[in-house]
């Protein structure tokens, strides 16, 4: 090349890197070097139509390759340059990688759902026992009352029956009695305190007045088992009634009964469980979950895992399938994917690559495009139209129950599921919990509930819409599986033939995460054998 090319090719150069900084874009030197037969003004008008140049920082080749051959979806361009800068320096490419994927994968063709066989369908019977429905109305103070009375004569009316309430009566009664007898009551728990002595001092309710009892530390069984009480729980006590008070000797939760049948499937099949992938965040494990998929399809794993595979025919997934959007301060700097609707259409893509014999159940969570009161309706079809349009999905609400696998000689299987909000407050504020683990032990959780039944029975564990009519909370079915999410843990365990399922996640440790020491065990899946009530967890 002549001297007069040089200068010319340098002075476009410098006219390219003059015009890109005034538009507040910086340039690297191998797109400068290609940007000889380049229009920059052209180049420009494209990059507005394909990016948000808000945000927009920095264009190199590679970049420049992919601005000319597909539309970019919302992304954090400064989490981006974060992870070209890991890479160019540190040689740390993952997360850099991830992107420039992601850019490629969402403008390929989506993939037509497989054509649904009426016949598989029907081998894979599911039946929603409740899925909680919306009636739009005004919602009032008297509301919050209405609602705690119909919990209250629910799980009273569990308590009732049971043996260890003898001379069972009203608080009204007992504090109208002047002589001292044995006598039992049902009450909803008002207040905890400690006494200056060091017994526990516990207020109970029922509809006809209030009465405290008294929790000695010098019955030491009984003391411990006191200190498991949580505001606003339903309880039976027995014991001996003073002035204005009840000695206890006994306390009787609802709890779940001891001689629950173990039922098992006469033919093999499998149910699996996944929850919280978190589709949309920067720390979402796609390459892992296109592992599952390879897997679920028969293409990956051993002979008997690709067996396994085959026989699924339940996929059960709990709650916050998208990262979302402004559910915590700043989370906009951890997402991939900004927008809401495009999170669901990237999330119903993966999904569309689950083969359509297999039903799968979903359930809303916290992350998730609606609000966050409980009981959570189905998704919103205006947010997640594309998940609706899958051909083999049941949308239920959170809370919800199902039945499964029932043919005419066999019941099938009632399933539980709630994406367990609550629970973050059980871990903090029950010491049994915390002590024995805390967040990794989901199984301690889900049985302290089951024993209450009730998914939330503190006033503050969750937030929750005053429904009048019942309390949808309340645990009035006795599940065969009890599954859950949030908790970013899998646990499985057996508790008096109620199988306890809690899920994993997709999504590696976020920023929050880290600073307050949560340890997550991202992409295992909890897989039930319904034949022989096996559970197994796949790693991927």
């Amino acid at each position: 090349m002549d001297g007069y090319s040089i200068n010319q090719n340098t002075d476009y150069k410098k006219e390219v890197v003059s015009f890109f900084i005034s538009k507040n874009i910086l340039v690297n030197t191998a797109f400068l070097d290609t940007s000889v037969a380049l229009n920059k003004d052209s180049f420009y008008t494209l990059l507005q139509e394909k990016v948000d140049l808000n945000s927009f920082l920095y264009i190199n080749n590679e970049l420049k390759e992919l601005i000319f051959s597909i539309s970019f979806p919302k992304v954090s361009w400064l989490e981006f340059e974060k992870a070209r800068v890991l890479f160019e320096k540190n040689n740390q490419d993952d997360a850099y990688k991830r992107f420039l994927d992601y850019f490629k994968k969402t403008n390929e063709p989506k993939k037509i759902p497989q054509p649904t066989n009426p016949e598989d369908m029907s081998k894979s019977p599911v039946k929603v026992i409740f899925s909680y429905k919306e009636e739009p109305k005004q919602r009032k103070a008297k509301d919050f009352m209405a609602l705690f009375v119909k919990r209250y004569e629910a799980i009273e009316s569990m308590l009732r029956n049971r043996q260890e309430l003898q001379n069972l009566t009203s608080i009204n009664k007992i504090l109208s009695k002047k002589e001292r007898e044995n006598v039992s009551i049902i009450g909803m728990v008002y207040d905890i305190q400690m006494t200056k002595n060091g017994n526990l001092m516990v207020t109970v309710e029922d509809l006809t007045g209030c009465i405290k009892l008294l929790v000695t530390k010098n019955k030491p069984d009984l003391y411990d088992e006191s200190k498991n009480i949580v505001l606003d729980e339903v309880i039976g006590v027995s014991g001996m009634n003073g002035e204005n008070i009840l000695f206890v000797d006994s306390i009787i939760r609802p709890d779940v009964p001891l001689n629950k049948e173990l039922k098992k499937s006469p033919d093999e099949a499998y149910a699996l469980f996944l929850s919280d992938l978190h589709v949309g965040s920067t720390n979402f494990l796609e390459e892992n979950f296109q592992k599952f998929l390879r897997w679920i399809n028969g293409e990956f794993g051993s002979k008997e895992q690709r067996e396994i595979a085959a026989n699924v025919k339940y996929i059960f997934i709990i709650g916050d399938l998208i990262d979302g959007c402004g559910v915590y301060p700043e989370q906009d700097k951890e997402l991939i994917i900004k927008d809401i609707y495009q999170q669901y259409e990237v999330c119903a893509q993966l999904l569309s690559k689950i083969p359509t014999r297999i039903r799968m159940i979903i359930l809303p969570g916290n992350h998730d495009a609606l609000r966050i009161s409980e009981p959570q309706p189905e998704l919103y079809k205006d947010f997640a139209k594309a998940m609706w349009d899958l051909p083999n999905v049941i949308m239920i609400s959170n809370p919800g129950y199902v039945n499964i696998h029932a043919t005419k000689t066999f019941p099938g299987f009632d399933v539980l599921l709630y994406h367990g909000y609550s629970f973050d407050y059980y871990v903090a504020n029950v010491d049994s919990i915390r002590n024995r683990g805390g967040y990794n032990r989901a199984d301690l959780i889900m049985k302290f509930l089951l024993q209450r039944r009730h998914l939330a029975p503190t006033h503050k564990s969750t937030l929750y819409i005053p429904e009048t009519t019942k309390d949808p909370l309340v645990i009035d079915k006795i599940p065969d599986f009890f599954v859950t999410g949030h908790i970013h843990k899998t646990s499985v365990s057996q508790y008096r033939n109620i199988t306890l399922i809690s899920g994993s996640c997709w999504q590696s440790k976020t920023i929050f995460q880290e600073k307050v020491g949560h340890n997550p065990e991202p992409c295992r899946v909890p897989i039930v054998n319904l034949q022989t009530r096996a559970v197994k967890i796949l790693r991927f």
